[in-house]
């Protein structure tokens, strides 16, 4: 027997769109072909579950589709509607029973996002969003049942920094929306550019109401400033009056990075787009492949379902036509044909019939069979082996939403197109990109080529690998900006900031004498050790020369001249002494001691000016004969001088003056 499980899709925006599906009761608004391919997306992967024999045998899923407008509050109303059941009446007066739904995929926005599992959360409903990337919705306590297929933005931001170093741009300008999406990504980005020293030299916030002043305040800070690379988190409903007014400027010579939110936006692939946009580099969710989809697209028809006023929208739009009756209909000033409902589809090129870039609708197709594995999970439990209470399992006639999210939690399968799919204890999906790069189209348009990959290594690193011979850069010389604020301080200098800039601003100050940094961007100087000086480059430490003092400099001959003076003083002195030998005075001051004094002065003059042992004996002798002055005694009954007790002996003197001489060169 078999049994219905009914899925909830939420398509509100994609990839690069700028407005939403809309119901029939605007017919005036554009009509938005990517979004509507999504939806067709979830409805060809149910379909698929449900023609699998391996996949939930004898259960068929089901689905609603609904669109809330880019509106906050009728994405909350559809959600708690489906989620509670849309009767006007109840039969079941203890609300007991299955739930309307048991899994709802979306909502692509981050906002209402939110919003929706603030509520849902509290009853356990399981919601896989395919385009949600705020890195808030991965706390586990605020949304216990929220689920995605897309990375956070925090592996977004990890991998868009690994760019930015690699290229060595550590001086970038950031441009954000105003939404959930567009500030925590901004705050994260911020974060993770201080950890690796790097620095954002302007911040700007996109406007909710796009007021053209606040454009043009964006746009004067992006020229005014030094920064040549600018990052930019947003969507494109809230990005494109900015690059119209940069356009209208013609502000060329930036290096624009893009966010997952619109790098792959065919907005702006128009050729007015090409002399600023060219040259881009975005992070993408990965692509894959779906089989079967593209006939699948091509089957739908307005006569297929007639009550799905949604399908004939779409078919208006894409072929310019109108169902209304008498002829002709009339819009505005313009005429369209008549609607038949047997136009091909085959026929045109759009990107609701494009399936080779499939990024988003990819998305939807992996949540819509995380679901379907979670609850083919579930029924193959048996009793006694369950993972609830007791050992058992889920009642599969009332199933309960938080029995699901264990299930899903737990989720591990394999793609078609050979991705694997699980879910981290957060509920993200496995962080991997690809790195897209705007190229020149043979039309004058704009291309995108895939240059590069992002995935999750070791931790929370992310391993870039580019291939750089593949990248188109918009510039003269055909190869990357420099994007910093002060070059990089060779060897032999140090960094010194400049106040009231960020880190990355600074002047590169030469090393003192006697000091060295030996590599580039040095903090600080090193000082050499004492028998070692710094080299002309200061970033060497090499050993100090000896240099001799000579005879023809004048300090030399300065030297020398004062040298031989004294030692003519010591020796006439000394004559004297020796010619008055016998004379009190002389024998009064003990004149062996005076001779060996007067001798060691003079030898004194005559040692090598660079020896400092010399100079000491001599000032010991001299302080000795001061000791020896102070020392003696007038004696009365010898009318002679006598010394006194402490006082030195000949034979220290005479140690003192061979002391002296030993130390002459």
């Amino acid at each position: 027997m078999e049994s219905y499980a009914p899925l909830l899709n939420l398509p509100i925006r994609g990839a690069g769109t700028q407005l939403p599906l809309l119901p029939p009761s605007s017919p005036k608004s554009i009509f938005n072909i990517e979004i509507f391919q999504q939806a067709q997306t979830m409805a060809f992967a149910v379909n698929e579950i449900n023609e699998n024999p391996n996949l939930l045998p004898n259960i068929t899923l089901g689905y609603h589709l609904y669109d809330n407008c880019v509106r906050l509050g009728i994405a909350f109303r559809a959600a708690i509607s489906l989620a509670s059941g849309t009767e006007d009446s109840f039969s079941n007066l203890n609300c007991t029973g299955p739930p309307p739904v048991i899994g709802i995929v979306g909502d692509p926005s981050s906002t209402p996002s939110i919003a929706i599992s603030n509520i849902l959360g509290l009853f356990r409903v399981p919601i896989v969003s395919h385009y949600a990337t705020c890195s808030c919705l991965s706390d586990r306590k605020k949304y216990p049942s929220f689920f995605r297929t897309i990375p956070s933005d925090a592996f977004q931001v990890r991998a868009m920094v690994q760019i930015l170093r690699h290229f060595g741009w550590t001086w970038v300008g950031l441009i954000y929306s105003d939404d959930d999406y567009g500030i925590y990504a901004a705050q994260l980005f911020q974060q993770e550019m201080q950890l690796f020293g790097h620095c954002v030299g302007f911040s700007e916030i996109l406007p909710h109401d796009n007021n053209h002043r606040d454009i043009q305040h964006i746009t004067r800070v992006i020229q005014a400033s030094t920064a040549r690379v600018v990052v930019v988190f947003s969507t494109s409903s809230f990005l494109i009056p900015l690059m119209e007014e940069v356009v209208l400027q013609n502000m060329t010579g930036r290096q624009w990075i893009a966010s997952e939110a619109w790098t792959t936006s065919p907005v702006y692939h128009a050729p007015r787009f090409l002399p600023i946009l060219g040259g881009t580099l975005g992070i993408a969710i990965r692509r894959g492949e779906i089989e079967g989809l593209h006939e699948f697209l091509l089957r739908i028809r307005p006569s297929n379902d007639q009550k799905n006023s949604i399908v004939r929208i779409f078919w208006e739009n894409m072929f310019e036509c109108s169902f209304e009756t008498g002829g002709r209909a009339i819009d505005g000033e313009q005429l369209k044909k008549v609607c038949t409902g047997q136009e091909d589809l085959s026929n045109t090129e759009t990107p609701y019939t494009d399936v080779s870039g499939l990024r988003a609708a990819y998305n939807v197709y992996k949540a819509v069979y995380a679901l379907a594995h979670a609850l083919h999970d579930l029924m193959q439990c048996e009793e006694g082996t369950g993972p609830f209470s007791g050992n058992s399992c889920a009642d599969k006639t009332n199933l309960k939403p938080w029995q699901l999210v264990y299930y899903l939690q737990k989720v591990n399968f394999t793609t078609g197109f050979g991705d694997h799919v699980s879910f981290d204890k957060n509920g993200d999906a496995l962080a991997i990109y690809d790195v897209l790069n705007w190229q020149p189209s043979f039309d004058g348009s704009i291309m995108i080529h895939p240059v590069g990959i992002v995935n999750k290594g070791v931790a929370t690193e992310m391993v870039l690998t580019l291939d750089e011979d593949a990248i188109y850069w918009n510039f003269e010389n055909k190869k990357p900006p420099r994007s910093v604020c002060s070059e990089s301080c060779p060897p032999g200098t140090r960094q010194a900031r400049r106040k009231g800039l960020p880190v990355c601003c600074f002047d590169c100050l030469p090393c003192g004498d006697g000091e060295i940094s030996n590599t580039t961007n040095a903090i600080e100087c090193t000082v050499c050790p004492d028998e070692f000086w710094s080299n002309s480059d200061k970033n060497q430490c090499v050993p100090k020369e000896v240099e001799f003092l000579s005879y023809e400099d004048p300090l030399g001959i300065s030297l020398t001249t004062a040298s031989l003076l004294g030692t003519c003083i010591c020796a006439l002195v000394l004559v004297i002494f020796a010619y008055h030998h016998n004379t009190p005075i002389v024998r009064a001051n003990n004149s062996e001691l005076s001779f060996l004094l007067l001798l060691s002065l003079k030898l004194c003059f005559l040692c090598h000016p660079g020896q400092d042992y010399g100079g000491n004996s001599c000032v010991q002798v001299i302080s000795t004969r001061r000791q020896r002055s102070d020392e003696m005694v007038w004696s009365s009954s010898t009318k002679m001088y006598s010394f006194g007790p402490n006082s030195p002996s000949g034979c220290d003197m005479c140690s003192l003056a061979i002391n002296c001489l030993s130390n002459t060169p």
